[in-house]
């Protein structure tokens, strides 16, 4: 056997757990639970084991099983290994943790091997080395999470939520197996490395363009952006340990599809363009939505919307390791978030001040801005000086310009003292150590994908209007929010509360549409 063939034993771990939680779909259901912990934690040694075989033989694949390009290939390289060992602790993660959240639940079996049967999917579709068992893992994926979105197939909410990504996964399918035709016969391979490889030496023809457009489509619709973001705020209705796994898992795939067919994608400047832009409305308006949200699992999905965003702005602006260092952070982040929502909200009622709660003095905050502002980008020009300016892309440098803006406001509203003290302290500690691993952990994650993933290439003058106008859009952002306090009073700024927190209505229009769809046709 292939010992690039390893990481397969993981999905078929996940997936024998998954038929024995089919097989006792009921409560509390003998052997299952441990069958699903047992078998999560499996998939994460032998994430490690193959992490060991990367580094001992190099990347490589398993070849073919199969015939005329069709079959099942393991492809084991720098990013099919950070995304295996990434998926596998958070599924463990969440396996561990549902195992004990279900326990009691009617369908406990069934929610358990449902969970297991994703996981196997998320697994197969980051380790596919060609394009069809990447489109067979991707539909399996879907129709997985789908029966988990049920899991209360009687609440009106899941019903919606469940019917609205069904029809976006349905669209995004259709997208990505018309693009793999046709990066079949543009290159006359079904290899995902080798089509990589053409593409990067190829000369940009119509066939490559359309079909980067449909991986675009394919990519924005999985993870939800603008407009068709609204099924992912709307499937809390399913329990915390599915959140926590379609937040943190399920919903990168969209970036993962644009990372591992990168060369593809930079054939096409146009097409990425469109998505550095849709990515960062998406990233702006699913950020503003989440601070009017008074909910914390609702508040955490509209942070996902807009990390998503940010996501595909990253690749739009072809910064794609750093959009692969950045699936990783968010997801690890979103997990935890997740699962510790209810202990965190005790947390923060118990370091509530007695009293009324005071209004900070808008002056205070804009000066606390500044000062901030000036701490975080002598800390960003240090850092950047130590790890070479000369190395980094313009592109690099304005994503760092905009994280820069996101910490100084975080810090500011800890100097104006609008925030309880150990809080403060706690967010400007993890302020502070975002500012400055930011450089460092963006040459980390260019060491580990070089060769693999494409550099950025030089911009030309549509990608310099593209940063301009993102730099100017998140600052702008920033200041607004650091002065909240001065306009806060005035009635326009009442009404622009209650349209934000309603995500400017943009999902009630799309339900709208889509009214005429049965809801029974989501079950």
């Amino acid at each position: 056997m292939s010992l690039y063939l390893l990481p397969l034993i993981a999905p078929l771990l996940l997936l024998f757990a998954a038929l024995a939680g089919f097989a006792r779909q009921c409560r509390r259901p003998p052997f299952v639970p441990v069958a699903a912990e047992g078998a999560a934690l499996g998939a994460l040694l032998i994430a490690l084991a193959s992490l060991a075989a990367l580094i001992l033989r190099g990347p490589g694949d398993s070849g073919l099983i199969g015939w005329a390009g069709i079959g099942l290939s393991i492809r084991l390289d720098a990013v099919s290994a950070t995304m295996l060992l990434l998926v596998t602790f958070i599924g463990w993660i969440v396996v561990r943790y549902a195992r004990t959240y279900l326990d009691g639940e009617e369908r406990q079996g069934l929610s358990l091997g449902w969970l297991c049967a994703t996981l196997a999917a998320v697994l197969a579709l980051v380790l596919a080395g060609n394009v069809v068992q990447l489109v067979l893992a991707w539909l399996a994926t879907s129709a997985a999470l789908h029966r988990l979105l049920l899991f209360y197939p009687e609440r009106p909410a899941a019903q919606r939520a469940a019917r609205k990504k069904r029809l976006f996964s349905a669209i995004g399918a259709t997208a990505l197996v018309t693009a793999a035709g046709l990066v079949w016969m543009n290159s006359g391979t079904s290899d995902i490395a080798t089509i990589n490889a053409l593409a990067h030496n190829g000369d940009g023809s119509w066939l490559g363009v359309t079909a980067a457009a449909l991986l675009a489509l394919a990519a924005l619709l999985k993870s939800a952006q603008f407009p068709t973001h609204g099924w992912l705020t709307e499937v809390m209705e399913a329990p915390t340990p599915v959140s926590a796994l379609l937040h943190a898992g399920v919903i990168n795939a969209g970036g993962f599809l644009l990372i591992r067919f990168a060369d593809v994608m930079l054939a096409a400047p146009g097409v990425l363009a469109v998505l550095a832009m849709i990515g960062g409305l998406t990233a702006l308006f699913g950020a503003l939505v989440m601070l009017t949200q008074p909910a914390v699992k609702t508040s955490l999905a509209w942070s996902t919307v807009a990390q998503m965003g940010f996501m595909m702005l990253q690749c739009g602006l072809a910064l794609f390791p750093l959009a692969l260092l950045h699936i990783v952070a968010h997801s690890l982040y979103k997990a935890h978030a997740f699962l510790a929502s209810g202990g965190a909200v005790e947390q923060v009622t118990a370091l509530r001040r007695p009293g009324p709660v005071a209004v900070p003095d808008g002056l205070a905050v804009g000066r606390a801005f500044l000062i901030a502002l000036g701490i975080y980008a002598a800390i960003g020009a240090a850092f950047g000086t130590a790890f070479g300016f000369e190395h980094k892309s313009p592109q690099a440098l304005a994503l760092g310009a905009i994280l820069i803006f996101g910490v100084a406001y975080l810090l500011a509203q800890g100097l104006a003292d609008a925030a309880p003290r150990p809080l403060t302290r706690k967010t400007a500690l993890f302020a502070g150590a975002a500012a400055i691993g930011y450089f460092a952990l963006q040459t980390a994650a260019e060491w580990l994908t070089r060769g693999l993933l494409p550099p950025t290439p030089a911009p030309g003058r549509l990608e310099w209007t593209l940063m301009a106008l993102a730099v100017l859009s998140f600052g702008l952002v920033a200041v607004a929010q650091a002065l909240f306090p001065l306009w806060a009073s005035h009635p326009a700024a009442a009404g622009l509360r209650v349209h934000l927190a309603n995500g400017l209505y943009v999902n009630a229009i799309l339900d709208r549409i889509l009214g005429g769809w049965s809801v029974s046709r989501a079950s």
